[in-house]
């Protein structure tokens, strides 16, 4: 599955324009390396998603098909962290 569909349908990202805004801006990350929008997903990855207002990482445990309800998102992904992301002053 594409990072920036991953990213919506696991609702780390509430829509896929934006996933795939963040992967161009290089503010995600997959297995320690910049990712792109349509990089393959796969269990054992590891993202980090560095936004303005949140950062947070999540290891990849499964494929989701295209459709999750909110409740089965823990099937698919285990947050590491989460937390505030950095203030710009």
């Amino acid at each position: 599955m594409r990072l920036d569909l991953f990213l919506k349908t696991t609702r780390l990202i509430k829509r896929r324009p934006l996933a795939k805004e963040a992967a161009e801006a290089g503010c995600i990350t997959r297995n320690g390396r910049v990712a792109k929008a349509g990089d393959e997903i796969k269990a054992g990855d590891r993202l980090v998603i560095d936004l303005a207002n949140r950062h947070v990482e999540v290891e990849v445990l499964d494929e989701p098909p295209k459709q999750v309800r909110k409740d089965e998102v823990d099937r698919y992904i285990r947050i590491l962290s989460a937390g505030e992301g950095e203030s710009a002053t």
